[in-house]
């Protein structure tokens, strides 16, 4: 299943954007007005079907700037930003 079968809701609070179903949430971005991304997540289920880069996308379309990594970052947060 890919991200364009998947069937989720997307939901926008102050700092958070979170993708749930019916049953589990998906996946979720915690950010800060500056831009910086504090934590993403998405639920091992649903790994690999971009949602993780759509996250990023909404967020960074939300706030109409790139959006930075806070330190510490993780090496899969280092792959998804493409940070060496």
């Amino acid at each position: 299943m890919n991200l364009e079968q998947l069937k989720y809701q997307t939901v926008e609070t102050d700092g958070v954007i979170t993708f749930k179903n019916e049953n589990t949430t998906l996946g979720f971005i915690r950010f800060d007005d500056k831009g910086e991304v504090e934590y993403i997540f998405v639920n091992p289920i649903f790994r690999k079907k971009g949602l993780a880069k759509k996250l990023l996308k909404i967020t960074e379309e939300k706030l109409g700037k790139k959006l930075i990594p806070q330190e510490p970052i993780s090496p899969l947060g280092r792959k998804l930003f493409h940070l060496n």
